[in-house]
Order: structure tokens, then C-alpha cells, then sequence
């Protein structure tokens, strides 16, 4: 059952990890490493870039985060930094 409880709770209700409009450079996430997917363990970090092209992912879209580890993010968390204070240089 669906509960109307306004778009920008909604919106950050949603936010599983499975559309790249969700997330930019900067955010704040948990993802899941290849080596970790059978045990569901989780690694949080900042986003660097994101790698998957499509706009979703049904297992989450691949990012690289600042300390180069890749993976699948499964939560957005809503302490990201800032990009207009935090700039992110290209790799």
C-alpha cells in the first residue's frame, strides 16, 4: 500500500540505488563490491564517478568511489557532501 506522504519524502524514500539521477559525484552511499555480493556486506564512501551509462540498473547503478573501490550502490545516504564546496577532480 502506497501512502501519499509528498514528493520530496517520497523521492528520498526511493532512493535505493537503482537510478543514476540519484546520484551525483559527492553523495554519500553504501555499495556492494563484487567479492561481497554473496555475503551482502556493504562499503560506504563517497561517490568519485559514476560508471554505469544507462539511467537505472535493477542491481544497483556501479560507482567508484573517492578510495577507488568499485561497486553497486544499494543506499544513498543524506549526508553527501556538497558539490559547490567539494569539487571532484576528473580521473
Amino acid at each position: 500500500m502506497a501512502v501519499n506522504i509528498g514528493y520530496y519524502s517520497q523521492r528520498v524514500w526511493d532512493m535505493d540505488g537503482k537510478n543514476r539521477a540519484d546520484i551525483k559525484p559527492g553523495a554519500h552511499v553504501r555499495i556492494v563490491q563484487k567479492r561481497d555480493q554473496r555475503s551482502g556486506n556493504l562499503t560506504e564512501g563517497i561517490v568519485l564517478n559514476i560508471l554505469t551509462n544507462s539511467p537505472t540498473h535493477p542491481h544497483g547503478v556501479k560507482v567508484r568511489l573517492i578510495n577507488g573501490v568499485v561497486g553497486r550502490v544499494k543506499e544513498i545516504l543524506p549526508d553527501g557532501l556538497d558539490p559547490v564546496r567539494f569539487s571532484i577532480a576528473k580521473v
